[in-house]
């Protein structure tokens, strides 16, 4: 039971770290798949920092599924007409929540089929430019 708690926090952190590298470098798809890169990558290295190689797994895995969630959020909040830096210190702020509820029990598991769940969703339902006030000119 404790290995899967472990693995859990694993696949939360990675989950988050995900989210931190989206935030910074997913501007571009070049950027995406940097981002997607580095993120399995320390969630890997977390992994094998705590454990062996299937809490490795699951920092990748977690990693992954981060980076490609916050990476449709982020392209479809600028498409938007979102800031670039406004957006990544918001996803910023979240990938440091996300980091601290890996710690509760099952909710690593629940970040890392969520993020990319609702990425996607948002990316699906987003329309072009929100109108704002032009309608009442």
């Amino acid at each position: 039971m404790d290995d899967l708690y472990w693995i859990g926090v694993l696949v939360g952190i990675g989950t988050a770290l995900g989210v931190l590298f989206a935030a910074l470098l997913a501007t571009s798809r070049a950027g995406v798949a940097l981002a997607a890169v580095l993120a399995a990558g320390a969630g890997v290295l977390a992994g094998f920092g705590l454990g062996e190689w299937p809490h490795a797994l699951a920092g990748g895995v977690g990693g992954l599924a981060g980076s490609l969630g916050a990476a449709r959020l982020l392209t479809g909040a600028l498409r938007r007409g979102g800031t670039r830096w406004g957006t990544a210190t918001l996803l910023a702020g979240a990938a440091a929540v996300l980091g601290a509820l890996a710690f509760v029990p099952a909710l690593g598991y629940l970040a890392a089929v969520s993020v990319p769940l609702v990425g996607a969703r948002l990316h699906r339902q987003a329309g072009r430019r929100y109108a704002g006030l032009r309608v009442l000119r």
